[in-house]
């Protein structure tokens, strides 16, 4: 579509109900970044009240009308999606507006590829509208939803705003309290809290925003979560095992795992409607009373098909259903199967089939392929949900975003330590793929050719690793981590990923980078197959003003508790970087940092060495929990320590909302 256009939403499907809005973005930079947020206007053009605005500290209405589904990493950068239940909207709200802001003094000139997209409960894309020439504007409404004769029409917008979030929410009567911006103004200049040392500490420019937000906003209403560690235990000696609501020590094949696992995860979808609200929303499902059941027996011909699951969603008298079929401990899920769901679906009316196992879906699309018969009037969606993402789900509401009891806690708790148990079979992406040792083997005899498709299974696999590793890495931050593709829009991802399987074939490395909110620069990652070594690395930059050697000694005071086996090289703007060596050797003499030739010092690079498992598995000496150990011990050793010594300016909100998102 074009700015300015609009188009009825009856004349692209029948499916519209509830749709889907994705706003969309690169950056070349790996850091550019962006917050939705959706406002509901009544007949004056103006928000009902406070309640109307809803962003990251506001993320859902209690009525489920909005629903803000969170970022989702893509081919071409980052990808924020919202879910409006349009048949849920209160009756007096007559727009939508959908919006987007940045923080911190950037501008959305600093992003490429904007863009909207608006798909129906299924999936299917309805439009997309793209957004350019946005230059220094800190927000943008991007589009605009209106009821026209008894229906709902889209309208393009594409309006910026240089005031930023305080502007746009200003424009259309959400109040802002400007007394204390300039509370905001001393926090973001790097003062730090009473007793810490700052003097030589940069001073950040003010955000030129409303009033901040913690740095982990909560939801509207007060939420139990659970501490990270557990109270010491009350039992004698280690050999006591606490009593579990879901057990696993019991679990002796892999039809008992799975019948287990799809039963405990359908119940506490069902008895905690956060969480079972956070999984269903992203397909499409209503805001409603939900029920679940396991093992239902269906007619298909002559033989009847029981799925593993079925999840209902109630909502104003009509039904959603979804056939659930879930597969644990790596077991791959079978087309066939699959494909005999979607037709006794599409036959009775039903609108999805959810798919779930070990297995990290690419790209956005299933594991499986099935065929879609285009005749038929009633679509149904095909949606993968893997368990580190229903452990992730779980994990972020009772230790960081709260649920609504700690009765819910408590069942949550229950559920994440039934899907981490080792008998579970729950346990995530856990292996290569067959195509791994013949690889590495060509790797080190140098017989491996470009072109070879085992190649390609093998980037596919580590792309799979990274994604999981975002979602643990994730659930125990409390923050969005995502991994950075450096590709241009409209990449095709096979394509894309048999020109980086003929780089691993050249020269023997996989490599990823992982954008962690809050975090400036980019967590680099290389397994180098030909030395077998893991290589975690982020790039610090140094400030506008100062001496080259303060920042040296800075540097040095930050990671004073790293490991002395920590690489650091000094960046510099000629044709080859500056000095570099471990922190036990320049901790003495930080001056050894500064190139002899005078160049400028960009920054500085932190790098931390060890070997790689061999096996293709997660066991002891296995590939993938190596990769998940070097990511852990950088972030612990080296990545904490650069936030806890480095102010960063925060988000803002208007604080008339910071009641709503305390």
């Amino acid at each position: 579509m074009s700015k300015g256009s609009n188009v009825g939403l009856a004349e692209l499907s029948g499916e519209t109900g509830a749709v889907i809005a994705r706003l969309g973005w690169s950056s070349a930079s790996a850091d550019g970044d962006a917050d939705v947020s959706v406002l509901l206007l009544g007949a004056h053009g103006k928000v009902r009240g406070d309640g109307d605005f809803y962003f990251y500290n506001h993320p859902a209405a209690d009525d489920g009308s909005v629903q803000l589904l969170g970022k989702t990493p893509t081919d071409n950068g980052s990808e924020d999606r919202i879910g409006l239940d349009l048949a849920a909207t209160p009756a007096d709200v007559e727009r939508i507006v959908l919006a987007a802001s940045r923080y911190g003094g950037a501008g959305f000139g600093d992003l490429e590829d904007l863009r909207l997209t608006l798909a129906d409960r299924g999936g299917e894309e309805l439009l997309g509208f793209s957004v350019d020439g946005l230059g220094e504007m800190r927000a943008v409404i991007f589009a605009e939803l209106y009821r026209r004769d008894g229906g709902w029409k889209f309208r393009a917008v594409g309006q910026g705003y240089d005031t930023g979030l305080a502007g746009l929410a200003t424009d259309f009567g959400i109040d802002v309290d400007d007394a204390e911006e300039a509370d905001e103004a001393e926090e973001a200049d790097g003062a730090g809290p009473p007793g810490e040392a700052t003097a030589e500490v940069e001073p950040v420019p003010p955000v030129p925003a409303v009033p901040a937000v913690p740095k982990r906003p909560r939801t509207a209403r007060k939420k139990v979560t659970l501490p990270a560690v557990a109270r010491k235990s009350l039992a004698e000696n280690d050999s006591w095992h606490q009593a579990r609501l879901f057990p696993c020590g019991s679990l002796k094949s892999d039809r008992e795992r799975e019948t287990r696992a799809t039963s405990v995860l359908l119940a506490v979808m069902a008895q905690v409607p956060e969480y079972g609200r956070r999984l269903t929303a992203g397909f499409g499902a209503p805001a409603g009373r939900m029920e679940t059941f396991t093992e239902v027996t269906l007619p298909h011909g002559e033989t009847p098909r029981r799925p593993d699951g079925l999840v209902r969603v109630e909502r104003a008298g009509k039904l959603w259903t979804a056939l659930v079929e879930t597969k644990t401990n790596g077991n791959a899920l079978r087309a066939a199967q699959v494909q005999d769901y979607m037709d006794i679906a599409a036959r009775r009316g039903y609108e999805a089939v959810v798919t779930v196992s070990n297995d990290v879906a690419l790209d956005g699309s299933p594991p499986v392929d099935v065929r879609i018969d285009g005749r038929r009037k009633h679509k149904v969606a095909l949606w993968h949900l893997s368990w580190a993402e229903a452990a992730h789900q779980a994990q972020m509401l009772i230790r960081h975003e709260g649920v609504g009891n700690a009765a819910h806690a408590w069942l949550l708790q229950e559920l994440l330590s039934y899907l981490q148990h080792d008998n579970s079979g729950c346990h995530g992406f856990q292996n290569m793929g067959p195509a791994w040792v013949p690889v590495r083997k060509g790797i080190d005899e140098e017989t491996l050719c470009e072109g070879d498709a085992r190649a390609v299974e093998v980037v596919a696999s580590w792309e799979r690793l990274i994604r999981q590793v975002c979602l643990r890495l994730g659930g125990e931050l409390g923050q969005k981590v995502l991994p950075v593709q450096r590709v241009k829009r409209g990449t095709d991802p096979l394509a894309r990923r048999a020109s980086q399987a003929d780089q691993l074939c050249r020269d023997g490395r996989l490599e990823a980078e992982l954008r962690i909110q809050d975090v400036p620069g980019v967590l680099a990652l290389t397994a180098d197959l030909r030395t077998g070594r893991l290589r975690t690395s982020i790039e610090v930059p140094v400030p506008e003003q100062g001496q080259p050697l303060t920042w040296a000694k800075r540097l040095m005071r930050q990671l004073a508790d790293a490991p002395a086996d920590i690489h650091v090289e000094t960046l510099t703007d000629g044709q080859a970087n500056g000095p570099r060596g471990t922190l036990e050797r320049l901790r003495p003499e930080p001056a050894d940092l500064l190139p002899r030739d005078g160049a400028r010092i960009t920054g500085f690079r932190l790098s931390l060495f060890k070997g790689m498992g061999s096996r293709r598995g997660s066991a002891e000496t296995g590939f993938i929990r190596s990769v998940d150990e070097a990511v852990d011990r950088f972030h612990a050793t080296v990545v904490l320590a650069l936030e806890r010594r480095t102010p960063t300016p925060r988000k803002a909100a208007p604080a008339a909302l910071l009641g709503a998102g305390a």
